[in-house]
Parts: structure tokens; C-alpha cells; sequence
């Protein structure tokens, strides 16, 4: 099957490290952060796993439940998470899916044949509320991943949903935003009284508006 923006995230059940569950139960109305990590005691993959449990806080005030996935055995994540906890000083609280036989990610995509045919590559996938992938991401092996631009992503896909405005190249929070050209003349004029035209007529700008005044 072949997923990509808009898809439904598909659901299934796993063994993680924080218990069984059913993916679609377990993220409720919650938006997911799904990634995957090449496998156990291994380098990269220790920090990334360490600096998304950094963002622990990060995440849940954004309302987004984490969870990682690898091919590696139950017992195997459960030691390893105790070598991330004391190497990155930190307390992993998001399951890890223990894969053993890569069902979950065949499913997703995960394991790409040209670089391994067990493994996965780091994949990303925000899924939101309503179980709808709403952004895909994918890395090499030997790439470390930059979560601050998937918190980055988030608060735009989550500022799009609620406000139905665009993010500029390079935008981050509280920066001006875009209209979206869909927008009827009355709504903008309505709602963005103090849009700015630049250069071309479809390029206009407004504050972000979901900072307080």
C-alpha cells in the first residue's frame, strides 16, 4: 500500500515498551509523532530517541503523542532505553514498538530495499486527529534527524488546521503568515484587516493569528 499525504494512517496492534496497544485507541483524539529508528544500541539512534524525550513537554503541549519503532525484540528496546536514560540524562515515558518480523513497517513504508531489506530508514510521519497522515519525512541511516524542525512543522500544520493560513518558506512561530489565494476578498479584508501586498497580488502577509494581542 502506498501512503502519502492524506492518507488514513494505517492502525494495527503492537508490543511496545510502555504495553500493548492499538494504535488508532491509543492516540484518541491526539495528533501522533510515528518514527522509526534502524535499530537498538546503536548511535544516532540514541540521541534522537534521547532529544524526543528531551521535548517530552514540547510535544504534549502541542497535544502529539510519540512513539518509535524498530525491528528489534521487546527485551532489546527495554536495555537499551536504560543506555539512553543514563547517555542523555533523560526518562524515555513514549513507547518504543517492538517490530520483530517488520509487519508494521511494511505497512508504513519503513524498510526501503536499496539500503537494507530488514531495517527501516528514519521515517516520519504527523498524523492528525483524525488519523490522517499530514506530513511524511525520510532519512538516511546515517542522518540524524532535526526534531526541532518536526516541532516546527507541527505548529504549522496545527496553525493551518485551526486558521486555514499559510506558512511562508523558513516561517516559525509568532512570524507573519500567508493567505491562502482560496480565501474570498471579503474573509481576508474581514479577518486580516492589516495584510500587506508584497510585490505580486497573490503574496499577501499577515500577522500570525494565533499570537495574543
Amino acid at each position: 500500500m502506498l501512503l502519502g499525504i492524506g492518507s488514513l494512517a494505517p492502525d494495527f496492534e503492537a508490543v511496545t515498551t510502555e504495553g500493548e496497544i492499538c494504535f488508532h485507541r491509543w492516540l484518541g483524539d491526539s495528533w501522533g509523532l510515528l518514527f522509526s529508528h534502524p535499530e537498538d544500541y546503536t548511535p544516532v539512534c540514541t540521541t534522537e530517541l534521547g532529544v524526543v524525550a528531551q521535548l517530552e513537554m514540547e510535544f504534549s503541549k502541542r497535544d502529539v503523542k510519540a512513539i518509535a519503532l524498530s525491528v528489534d525484540s521487546l527485551d532489546s528496546h527495554l536495555g537499551w532505553k536504560e543506555d539512553i536514560e543514563n547517555s542523555m540524562n533523560v526518562s524515555v515515558r513514549f513507547p518504543i514498538i517492538a517490530d520483530e518480523d517488520g509487519t508494521i513497517a511494511k505497512l508504513y513504508g519503513m524498510i526501503h530495499e536499496g539500503v537494507s531489506s530488514k531495517h527501516t530508514v528514519r521515517s516520519v510521519f504527523i498524523i492528525g486527529p483524525h488519523k490522517d497522515i499530514q506530513l511524511q519525512l525520510t532519512y538516511p541511516m546515517a542522518i540524524g534527524r532535526n526534531f526541532d524542525e518536526i516541532l516546527r512543522a507541527v505548529d504549522a500544520l496545527q496553525l493551518h488546521a485551526e486558521h486555514q493560513v499559510l506558512t511562508p518558506a523558513n516561517w516559525k512561530p509568532k512570524e507573519d503568515i500567508l493567505m491562502d489565494p482560496k480565501i474570498t476578498s471579503n474573509t481576508v479584508h474581514s479577518t486580516y484587516p492589516k495584510y500587506k501586498i508584497q510585490g505580486v497580488p497573490y503574496l499577501k502577509f499577515s500577522e500570525d493569528p494565533s499570537v495574543e494581542k
